[in-house]
Parts: C-alpha cells; sequence; structure tokens
C-alpha cells in the first residue's frame, strides 16, 4: 500500500513538473507591430513604432494568453519607452492600474512640473480591452502626458537625443500588425535614420 501511494506522489509531481513545458508548445507565438507619423515634443515630423510579441493559447487550456511589454520607440531618439500591464511585475511601475508607462525623474515632465515614478506619461485607453497588452486587437489609442524636461542628454561626450512622441489631449490611433514570430512578415520595421543627422 505504501509503494502504491508514493508511486503516485511521484507521479503527480512529475506531472505536475512536466505540464507546464508540454503546454508551452501548444502555444502560437506572434509579433505586433505599427509604424505612423507623428510629431515629436521639438515639433519634428518622426515615425513613430509601437510593438510587442505575444504567446496565445488554446482556449481549451487554461492558460491565460501572455505578451511582453509595449515598446514606443520614436525616431532619431534613443529613448525607450515600455508599456507594461499588471501581469509584468518586475518592470511594474508604480503609476497605476491598465497599460501604462511611468515617468523618470529628471527625464520627464507632466504639464510644468517633474514627472517621477508615480506620474503616468503614457497609458493605452479605451474599453474593456486597455487592461492587458495580451488582449489587445488590431488597433489601439495611445495617450501622451508627459514631454521630455530636456530633448538632448549628453553621455560619454557624445550629444544623445532623448526626444519622444508629442503629449497630445487627444489619443493616437495606431493600427497594428499582427503576424507569426519568426515569419518574413513578424519583422519589426526599421526606423530611417538618414533623417536624423539633417
Amino acid at each position: 500500500m505504501f509503494d502504491c501511494v508514493t508511486t503516485i506522489a511521484r507521479a503527480s509531481r512529475c506531472l505536475a513538473l512536466a505540464l507546464p513545458g508540454l503546454m508551452a508548445g501548444c502555444a502560437s507565438y506572434y509579433s505586433h507591430y505599427g509604424v505612423f507619423p507623428a510629431a515629436n515634443a521639438s515639433g519634428e515630423p518622426r515615425q513613430v513604432r509601437v510593438s510587442w510579441q505575444s504567446a496565445e493559447y488554446p482556449q481549451w487550456l487554461w492558460f491565460e494568453d501572455k505578451a511582453t511589454p509595449i515598446s514606443v520607440v520614436t525616431q532619431c531618439s534613443e529613448r525607450r519607452w515600455r508599456l507594461t500591464d499588471a501581469s509584468h511585475t518586475r518592470n511594474r511601475g508604480a503609476c497605476g492600474d491598465g497599460i501604462r508607462a511611468c515617468g523618470e525623474a529628471g527625464m520627464d515632465r507632466l504639464d510644468d512640473r517633474p514627472a517621477g515614478s508615480e506620474a503616468v506619461c503614457m497609458e493605452v485607453v479605451a474599453g474593456p480591452d486597455s487592461r492587458r497588452v495580451a488582449d489587445l486587437g488590431g488597433r489601439i489609442e495611445l495617450q501622451v502626458f508627459c514631454h521630455p524636461g530636456e530633448t538632448e542628454r549628453m553621455v560619454e561626450g557624445e550629444t544623445e537625443n532623448v526626444d519622444y512622441l508629442r503629449a497630445s489631449p487627444v489619443p493616437y490611433v495606431i493600427d497594428v500588425r499582427k503576424a507569426p514570430r519568426g515569419a518574413l512578415a513578424g519583422r519589426l520595421p526599421d526606423l530611417d535614420d538618414s533623417i536624423c543627422e539633417q
């Protein structure tokens, strides 16, 4: 009897350890991205790219779909924004729930005051799908509240552009493409840097 119980306990442990690995093979992996024209805080015309990756599981599994934070990159700028949700605990800022990016002390301003980690600088807005990155569809609305304290900074004797997408009371509406990760259509489009030196 004891041997039977021990064997069942071991089998249960093995199954519990192996199941996540087996289920990971059931996921479909995607790249999501969109590029749109907009002005940066200095008023210069730029291309802006939003992107993230996701793992989607079949409906018969109890796993929730997962996604990386959303990256927002402005052409000619070294500043990289990351919008996180509640599932991104290690990267999560202190500026509240939803899909948000918090300010960085010494870098950002909200209206006429410094914007620290408690200030919402960017947020995906509109509708119930704006709580988790994994639930987003083919169109998102991005609200930008902050602007850079300075559009350039010195790094190791070199001037670095840290300007980004201009703040707006109206959300940016962005069409997002979804493609299987690793496919040609899933490659992120490059932002042309040739205009940056002009």
